[in-house]
């Protein structure tokens, strides 16, 4: 049966009619385990919520894991199975992954099933596929902890907020980068030493490029942009800068000057199009969001009515991330419940007021700058590198000079007032084509957050 725009409307359950849910879920590791066993452990709790019982009745897993019982559920190790099964309602998709999740998702929508996904990579990169033909085939697609794991940001933006206009919104969304950082400051470690210590502790990969680079940040803020603009998801034109070449000294000159550094992703409504960027950033030490260390996630949201709110917590493990997976599942099975066509779009606007706000190229956006300079010890450079900021319109906000270094070189700190990035860019290039300017200039961006 179907209302409105041609899409099919959920069947309503009452009385005699109410069965269990049938749930499938598609890998068994981390989240997908923990999924799995927050079911089956809360299920009565979960089952007061909604009215129904819902069970996992199919598991699709390449590999066996002894650490979950799945007595009295079918295992396949053909994942497909699980999708094609006809008596599955719900698929969860938890291998990750830009391929075969890919097909597991699209199949799942094929056969009308409701998809929940913890992919924050797949929807980057295909959600605007993925969730038209959702639309088109009249089931729903959910993804709150493809986003800050346990921290229910996805629901923030497109419920909590629904009223407001969103100006501007802030996150560190990368759990491994901030332990970094966060020991980089506190106990003046190199970035390579705190990266070893990550990976042997589990916070990074092996192959840590996505965390480190920001890759994985970019996928999250792409994610949160389209929520807070109503915009297509468009991965490909955000700016990614990682934390590879943070050194441990420019993050005690931040500390000197009241700032922390972050790896923020900042997605900004301006005059002329949407900034997304993800890259280290200066932050004023006061701020509560320069005060998130460790592990945890934090996003900052700036709008209209509401102001300035802060959601923080844990952003990935199995019990955050499997917790924000079986929250997803719950609010399709309302939606199975009210049997109303009238759910919350995918990406909080409907899907014919998705607006193509261009995405702003880095050299049009405006913000601060702290930059690093070693300049020979000798009178007239300072001028020399003053007076090419002012050409170009750059008004410098604060100088710390540090003692020269033994081969008679000084290191100089400048931070500048909000500056187009394409005429910093210029400066710079000048700046370093000065003779007694050594070696490339430290450039990182500086955001105020002002609320």
């Amino acid at each position: 049966m179907r209302g409105l725009h041609g899409r099919a409307i959920l069947p309503v359950f009452s009385g005699d009619d109410v069965k269990p849910v049938s749930v499938g879920i598609v890998g068994l590791g981390t989240v997908g385990g923990g999924a799995f066993n927050l079911l089956r452990d809360n299920a009565a709790e979960i089952s007061r919520r909604t009215g129904r019982e819902i069970r996992v009745s199919h598991v699709g897993a390449r590999r066996e894991n002894p650490r979950y019982d799945l007595s009295g559920t079918i295992v396949s190790r053909d994942i497909f199975d699980v999708v094609n099964n006809p008596d599955i309602d719900i698929v969860v998709e938890v291998i990750g992954g830009t391929t075969t999740a890919r097909e597991v998702v699209m199949q799942a929508i094929r056969n009308g099933k409701h998809v929940v996904t913890a992919n924050k990579a797949l929807l980057a990169e295909f959600g605007n596929e993925i969730f038209a033909a959702a639309e088109e085939k009249g089931v729903y697609v959910a993804f709150e902890a493809a986003v800050a794991g346990g921290v229910p940001i996805i629901k923030v933006l497109r419920e909590g907020l629904a009223a407001n206009r969103i100006d501007w919104l802030a996150g560190i969304i990368n759990g491994t980068g901030n332990f970094i950082l966060t020991e980089m400051r506190e106990k003046g470690r190199d970035f390579f030493d705190v990266l070893k210590e990550a990976q042997e502790l589990g916070y990074a990969e092996a192959d840590p490029t996505f965390d480190v680079e920001g890759i994985d940040a970019a996928h999250k803020l792409t994610i949160l942009a389209s929520l807070a603009f109503g915009i297509p998801l468009q991965f490909k034109k955000a700016y990614t800068e990682g934390i590879t070449r943070l050194t441990r000294e420019d993050v005690g000159y931040a500390e000197e000057l009241g700032f922390r550094i972050k790896h923020l992703g900042i997605a900004r409504r301006a005059p002329n199009g949407i900034e997304l960027r993800v890259h280290p950033t200066l932050i004023p030490a006061e701020r509560l969001i320069a005060n998130v260390n460790g592990v945890k996630n934090a996003v900052l949201v700036q709008s209209n009515a509401v102001g300035p709110t802060l959601y923080y917590g844990a952003g990935a493990g199995a019990g955050p991330t499997a917790s924000a997976v079986v929250a997803d599942i719950v609010d399709v099975v309302r939606a199975l419940n009210c049997g109303t066509e009238n759910r919350v779009p995918h990406l909080a606007f409907q899907p014919d007021a998705i607006a193509n706000t261009p995405i702003l190229p880095m050299d049009e956006v405006v913000t601060s700058y702290y930059l690093r300079l070693t300049a020979n010890d000798r009178p007239g450079v300072l001028a020399e590198v003053t007076r090419i900021l002012s050409e170009r319109g750059i008004s410098i906000e604060a100088i710390l000079q540090k003692p020269a270094h033994e081969a008679g070189s000084v290191p100089v700190i400048l931070l500048t007032k909000p500056v187009q990035e394409k005429e910093m860019n210029s400066a710079i290039a000048a700046m370093e084509a000065l003779d007694d300017i050594i070696g490339k200039v430290v450039r990182i961006r500086l955001e105020n957050l002002d609320a």
